[in-house]
């Protein structure tokens, strides 16, 4: 038996910001951000446009492409730091939005490493409850949740969605989700985190505070480390891996990611320049644009890392 992908989607928000747009309202500029980061522009939901909102047509697209009926998922997993409510998920939104009315439905909230996360519990859950078709949803509106007067953080953000629909198959050697390596650590969640003054009962819903060094170099040992990991563990090394498709955070973060490890630059998907910082739902995104391009075809093995708030971070093996 394998777990294999059997569709991919992503939706992005119809408003696109640039730099220059940002400029206007800030004391900053294209070269600024772009120098810094690699970001060039990104894309910011409506007012009226929620997570689960992004998720529902990235969802309804995979589930086309993986031809299978809403009525056939048994489970969907949306991982989101961004949900439209506190409760209930958006999760259960998405399933009686589509009308998959067999499947139980959660959300999971690992940060930036969300849709790593969510293959591993998706993949665990498919092998111990038998499960054969599991949509994984990674949607997020983090635009909604910056500090627009501060300018070191609120130009990394942008909006946006992707989804796989993973489904069982008889053939063990039919690739799929490989192997995934999970990592936290605690001790150093002062470094990321959605600060909220009050709370909830004031209708403050806070915003995005980062050490933007700390978290700089946290990003790259924690994700070159897991890569390295993760190929040591399954007997792997970087030859094996046909594209490399890490959180798109930075594009300094990815190229240096790349450097610690010797790991070969043109093997790098980078997409920072057209989503920026989509927390969980920028591999679905990079990957989906990367397909669409041409670069990932069917038969590769990819390589996936993230790193997020929490400290969460770990790295996945997926043949496509």
């Amino acid at each position: 038996m394998a777990n294999v992908i059997a569709g991919i989607s992503s939706h992005l928000p119809e408003r696109i910001v640039t730099n220059d747009e940002l400029s206007q309202a800030l004391d900053t500029s294209h070269e600024w951000i772009f120098t810094r980061t690699g970001i060039e522009k990104r894309h910011i939901a409506a007012t009226n446009e929620f997570s689960s909102d992004l998720g529902i047509t990235a969802a309804m697209v995979a589930l086309g492409k993986a031809g299978v009926a809403p009525k056939d998922v048994d489970a969907i997993i949306v991982s989101t730091t961004t949900a439209d409510r506190r409760f209930p998920s958006c999760a259960c939104r998405i399933q009686g939005e589509i009308g998959a009315a067999r499947a139980f439905a959660f959300d999971i909230n690992a940060a930036c490493a969300g849709f790593i996360y969510g293959l591993a519990v998706a993949d665990s859950m498919m092998n111990s409850m038998r499960l054969k078709n599991v949509l994984l949803v990674a949607a997020e509106t983090l635009t909604k949740f910056v500090d627009w007067s501060d300018r070191a953080t609120c130009v990394l953000f942008g909006d946006g969605a992707g989804a796989f629909v993973l489904q069982t198959v008889d053939d063990p050697a039919a690739g799929g989700i490989i192997a995934t390596k999970l990592y936290s650590d605690g001790t150093e969640a002062k470094y990321n985190s959605i600060l909220s003054h009050g709370g909830p009962q004031n209708g403050n819903r806070g915003y995005i505070t980062m050490v933007g060094r700390a978290v700089f170099k946290y990003a790259i040992d924690c994700m070159a480390s897991s890569m390295n990991e993760i190929l040591e563990e399954n007997k792997m090394t970087i030859d094996d891996i046909d594209w490399i498709i890490p959180h798109q955070a930075n594009k300094r973060i990815l190229e240096s990611m790349c450097k610690i490890r010797d790991f070969p630059i043109e093997k790098l998907i980078v997409t920072t320049q057209e989503h920026a910082n989509t927390s969980s739902a920028s591999i679905p995104l990079a990957l989906s644009q990367a397909m669409a391009d041409g670069k990932v075809k069917s038969g590769d093995t990819l390589l996936f890392t993230a790193m997020g708030a929490g400290l969460v971070w770990g790295a996945s093996i997926v043949r496509i």
